[in-house]
């Protein structure tokens, strides 16, 4: 039989149907939902009521006896608004089902298959509908994001929140009038006075994506356009990531140089991140042209790399960044591209050498491990395994466990061999192997943690500036500084201080 391409465009960019307008509805008037559960109990309660007594009318004497009142059947007790409002309203085909703990879950048999076996491929919420088996989904302190906020900080060492308490101030004191992050010239926003911190100053085309980097801290301490102590430093940020967007193709910025892949997904992150908890239409139909470029980015047959539309090349890093943001917007209720996926996970086992469980940067040999070499001579490829703690922490993501894959243990015993230390003299600093290593050792738990952990605190919090200007931040040592200066080591740093509450726990205490 020939085959006959379709002209359809993939099902994440598909035109809205009656059911995604009636879900828009439904998303902003949670109040209706709470109407119709009040009007279905009264319902009930009056079909339960004996009406058939007064077929019959009965004339009584009356007399003086005192009858006590029969007591009327009580009505059951209505949820607090916080949690309707948390309710999937969009979905009223959904019910809660009992599911195992996130947190403090003691083995992996337990947990669900792998996202790419889900059988569904619908995008409509009223037909079934995928959620994470180990991130989850809901928010608050039982879904993917975790505890954030008040509740969540008192998890982290006293000198973590500290560090990250002094470095979201300097961040906030330093974003620029119209919401970004100057990355060449941040020093221009100084409000405390003093110190003038002009060293440490990045490449200008960067500034959607450490931007991006920058609020991922703030909506990782509770805050967004919606709510928290730094709703408007959110906003602010939101907005000018939204005014860098193209309308037609949903780029975030310009498709200038090698790195424009790696803002967009870390402006998409940010955005999915925010929308999640925001639920603003406007910014919902911003975030879904976002990830609809990040679908039509990736290569055939694999992940992304450099280009879009994409030359057909791969490679771990970008990819990591990339299923990143399909997941918070997929965890959003957002269409994303979920081939992307499968495919990541399949690059993932193409470069990883199966007896050591390093992973490469575009392929498994041990010169495929990074691009650093060519950008800072300084930083050899071979003193990191960053891209074994991105492709472990993607391995997470994706669903992932150490009983479904042993090559995620292989992955942690590799990276302890190569712990978080300070020592610029060696070129040992680096912030993003150090980023990824944090998040994807606290998943795996156990002795990973402990050690990765105590190496963790030591190499950071002795290094963050207390003088001037320079309060709270971080100098941009390491093989990337030079490109995201003084404003993406700061946001890197305490991104990797707040890994006690940004992510639920998912894989255990083993």
């Amino acid at each position: 039989m020939q085959h006959v391409e379709s002209n359809l465009p993939p099902v994440w960019e598909q035109e809205r149907t009656f059911h995604d307008d009636l879900n828009d509805w439904m998303e902003r008037t949670p109040w209706l939902a709470v109407s119709l559960g009040v009007h279905f109990i009264a319902y009930f309660l009056l079909l339960a009521m004996p009406w058939s007594h007064r077929e019959t009318p009965v004339v009584t004497e009356i007399t003086s006896s005192v009858v006590p009142p029969v007591e009327a059947p009580e009505d059951p007790p209505i949820p607090p608004i916080e949690q309707v409002l948390d309710a999937p309203v969009d979905d009223p085909t959904l019910m809660p089902v009992e599911t195992p703990s996130l947190v403090e879950s003691d083995s992996f048999s337990d947990l669900p298959d792998s996202p790419v076996e889900a059988e569904s491929t619908s995008t409509n919420v009223f037909d079934s509908i995928w959620t994470n088996p180990v991130l989850g989904s809901g928010g608050g302190a039982s879904g993917k994001f975790g505890p954030r906020g008040p509740g969540g900080r008192g998890k982290g060492t006293r000198g973590s929140q500290l560090g990250v308490e002094q470095g979201l101030k300097w961040l906030r004191d330093h974003q620029s009038e119209d919401g970004s992050w100057d990355v060449d010239e941040y020093f221009v926003h100084n409000v405390r006075g003093g110190t003038d911190c002009r060293e440490g100053a990045g490449i200008a085309s960067q500034d959607v994506g450490i931007t991006g980097l920058a609020l991922l801290a703030f909506l990782a301490e509770g805050s967004s356009t919606r709510q928290g102590e730094y709703k408007e430093v959110v906003r602010r940020g939101i907005e000018w990531l939204s005014k860098q967007q193209d309308p037609d193709t949903g780029l975030i910025g310009a498709a200038i140089g090698h790195a424009f892949l790696y803002d967009h997904a870390i402006a998409t992150l940010a955005m999915a991140e925010n929308y999640y908890d925001s639920r603003s239409p406007f910014q919902k139909k911003q975030t879904q042209l976002a990830v609809n470029f990040i679908g039509r980015a990736r290569a055939p047959y694999g992940g992304w790399r450099y280009e879009a539309p994409s030359d057909g090349d791969t490679d771990t890093s970008v990819t990591g960044w990339m299923i990143f943001a399909l997941r918070a917007a997929e965890d959003a209720k957002l269409r994303v591209d979920r081939e992307g996926y499968q495919a990541a996970l399949a690059w993932l086992d193409s470069v990883t050498d199966p007896a050591t469980g390093r992973v490469g940067y575009i392929g498994p040999e041990r010169g495929g491990r990074s691009s650093r070499t060519e950008v800072n001579a300084d930083y050899p490829a071979e003193e990191t395994e960053a891209m074994t703690g991105v492709g472990l922490l993607t391995r997470v993501f994706l669903g992932q466990t150490p009983d479904q894959n042993p090559i995620l243990l292989k992955h942690g015993d590799l990276m302890l061999r190569t712990l978080p230390e300070w020592d610029e003299a060696r070129h040992k600093v680096d912030m993003y192997y150090w980023y990824y290593g944090t998040y994807a050792m606290y998943q795996l738990g156990g002795e990973h943690w402990r050690k990765w952990k105590a190496a963790m605190e030591r190499a950071i919090l002795p290094h963050q500036r207390t003088d001037g200007d320079y309060k709270g931040s971080w100098d941009p040592v390491g093989p990337w500084g030079y490109q995201g200066g003084r404003v993406y080591s700061t946001a890197t740093m305490v991104l990797t201080m707040q890994v006690y509450y940004r992510y639920s726990r998912v894989l255990g205490g083993r």
